[in-house]
């Protein structure tokens, strides 16, 4: 009888959020510092710095920091075809607590449990 050798990728993606900031911005370093302290969700947090790309500066420049849930594809279109979609997440205030920022990502990408 064979046997099968585990899976080297996860069956559903982890869930993917992009963080927009860029250096000197006091709230992004706030919201970095909380986000660093969820390290233990399974979640993937890619941080774009607006300075580097023309566009991201032109949409965000007066808003970051800024999250964004990755949708993917088949999550974003009825036919499940299409690409990946951005969808900004509900701008939190910059004194509030970890607790709300991690109940917040619970309910736009969750619910998962912590590793």
């Amino acid at each position: 009888m064979a046997t099968l050798a585990p899976f080297p990728f996860r069956l559903f993606p982890m869930p993917h959020l992009i963080f927009y900031s860029k250096p000197g911005c006091h709230l992004c370093e706030g919201l970095q510092e909380k986000l660093e302290q969820l390290s233990h969700l399974p979640l993937e947090i890619e941080i774009r710095d607006i300075t580097r790309n023309p566009e991201w500066f032109q949409q965000y420049q007066y808003e970051i920091p800024v999250l964004c849930r990755v949708v993917s594809g088949a999550e974003s279109s009825p036919d499940g075809e299409g690409g990946d979609v951005e969808q900004a997440l509900p701008r939190l205030s910059p004194r509030a607590p970890l607790r709300k920022l991690e109940q917040m990502i619970q309910t736009y990408l969750g619910p998962f449990e912590a590793e």
